[in-house]
């Protein structure tokens, strides 16, 4: 059979890629079994490849069929260094010592065979194309042990594929896609062809398919662009389509055709490069999107883990310390009473007040914290009830009336213009809010004072809280509802603050469906509060 040029041309760039890719990935890591047996398995290919090629030839039957039996023996060695390759990528796993044994023994033994008698190959026969071998009484178990080695090598890879990782899964993923191409191209032309031309003349076709295989595995143990099937599957069709163009361009009848499809070619050229960097792109940008989406998660997941630990934490904290604080503060309400006791030196009385006061603030502390981390935690569930919202803010005006009258600022609730229902309500947590912020609107206050309006709207009641204190900027407003956040001026002027007020009024405004914000027009301009929540 005389061999074409595109066949020399096809079999040597295999022999090329095949060789140079094998080096490559044992310079990378040559102590790395793997990359040592991938090497192994390349160049067990390449013999067959080579082998298979060299046996056409020749017109003498005996060299071709020296040449055969070479190739069959690249056939045995590709599949034993694939079976030993699936114990080392893309993890290592445990060999058992009989089956090693029984590997090496059985390989060394059909090698020897093959390679020295006719128990395997038999004879080559001629035939119009070329030559058909015959095969001895030990083809069939010889044929029996390389599928063996082959199918068990698979079985380790897809047991990974159930476990690994998704680098891992992507490696895998190349490795059987190569696979595939090559089982593909093998029963087409071994099988399907040859039933229907009756011979084996393009054998040699399915067996270059297995660079395939070969190139994949390799890019898979390199990590090389290791992206989606998708990007490798236009790696292939562009190189397929680069391979027939060339082929036409060495084929071409007449001189003019050859330049057509030099041109024809060229253009291809640029439209592959960005093709390609365009899916390479493409799913590069999809890569960061998935780690960017997995890294969000993650942070994600610790943030809710902080939270939920520092919401642990200020509930038992908040638990262990109001029992001795109530105590405490008993004790100290009891001495001031003087009935218990006895009576209190005069020098001692001060002290002893600001104890009890500064008690009393802690107890408030606890209080506000064990809210907050109820609130966090979804522990805590409101006490709904129909309230008039009207009455709760009076209460509140009439309590505070006097911290406004030693400060010489007003205090005033303006009467709703019309009547507003009662709505439902936790009557002691809107309280609270409320309490937050006519308080801190005293507080801050030094001139003028606080203003109160409430006003319904079609499904909500809006409640306004006006003062003309200090006011704030807009990187204030932003942060005046996180937790633990006092503005430079607030420290100023009210330095007992712990900056949880706010905070917890927001929980508990949204917990009743609303919504709590503020505005100011900037420093010493007053600050204006805001609660909106849902007739219902």
């Amino acid at each position: 059979m005389i061999l074409g040029l595109w066949e020399i041309i096809l079999v040597f760039l295999i022999s090329a890629a095949g060789s140079s890719l094998a080096i490559l990935v044992y310079i990378k890591n040559p102590k790395e079994r793997a990359n040592q047996f991938f090497t192994f398995l390349v160049f067990s290919f390449l013999v067959w490849i080579l082998s298979a090629f060299f046996s056409e030839i020749p017109k003498n039957l005996q060299y071709s069929l020296f040449f055969s039996r070479i190739a069959y023996a690249g056939v045995l060695l590709s599949a034993v260094f694939l079976f030993y390759f699936s114990f080392y990528f893309p993890r290592r796993k445990i060999l058992k010592k009989e089956i090693n044994y029984l590997m090496i023994g059985t390989s060394v033994i059909f090698t020897l065979v093959n390679l020295g008698s006719d128990l395997i190959i038999k004879d080559a026969v001629p035939v119009s194309w070329g030559f058909n071998l015959v095969f001895g009484k030990l083809y069939f178990p010889y044929l029996f042990f390389c599928v063996f080695a082959v199918f068990y090598a698979f079985k380790n890879f897809f047991s990974d594929f159930k476990k690994a990782t998704k680098l891992e899964r992507l490696q895998l993923g190349y490795l059987l896609l190569g696979f595939l191409i090559f089982a593909i191209a093998s029963i087409i032309v071994n099988v399907i062809i040859r039933s229907i031309v009756g011979s084996d003349i393009y054998y040699r076709i399915g067996n270059y398919s297995g660079i395939f295989l070969v190139g994949l595995s390799g890019m898979a143990i390199l990590k090389y662009h290791l992206f989606g099937i998708r990007v490798i599957l236009t790696e292939i069709l562009v190189g397929l389509m680069g391979i027939i163009l060339f082929l036409q361009i060495i084929f071409a009848p007449t001189f003019q055709w050859k330049i057509s499809t030099i041109l024809t070619f060229l253009l291809f050229l640029i439209f592959a490069h960005y093709l390609l960097k365009a899916t390479h792109e493409e799913e590069r940008r999809r890569e960061e999107a998935e780690k960017l989406a997995k890294r969000e998660k993650k942070l994600r997941k610790e943030a809710e883990d902080l939270s939920f630990a520092k919401t642990q934490f200020l509930s038992i904290a908040s638990h262990q310390l109001r029992t001795p604080l109530t105590a405490i503060k008993g004790y100290l309400s009891l001495i001031l009473e003087e009935k218990y006791y006895g009576k209190i030196p005069e020098k001692m009385r001060k002290p002893v007040e600001n104890l009890y006061l500064s008690t009393e603030r802690l107890l408030k502390l606890v209080s506000v914290l064990l809210d907050v981390s109820r609130i966090e935690s979804k522990k805590l569930e409101l006490k709904l009830e129909r309230c008039s919202l009207f009455e709760i803010i009076e209460e509140i005006v009439k309590l505070l009336e006097i911290e406004a009258q030693k400060k010489k600022i007003y205090l005033i609730l303006e009467k709703p213009k019309e009547e507003i229902s009662p709505i439902l309500l936790d009557k002691e947590k809107i309280r609270q809010v409320f309490l937050n912020l006519i308080d801190n609107g005293i507080k801050y206050t030094e001139e003028g004072g606080v203003k109160i309006e409430i006003l319904s709207l079609k499904n909500h009641v809006l409640v306004k809280v006006r003062d003309t204190g200090e006011g704030m900027e807009k990187e204030e407003i932003k942060k005046v509802f996180t937790p633990f956040y006092r503005g430079k001026t607030a420290e100023e002027i009210w330095t007992e603050g712990v900056g949880l007020g706010l905070y917890l009024a927001k929980l508990i405004v949204e917990m009743h469906g609303g919504r709590i914000w503020a505005f100011s027009e900037g420093k010493k301009k007053g600050s204006t509060f805001f609660v909106l929540l849902p007739k219902r």
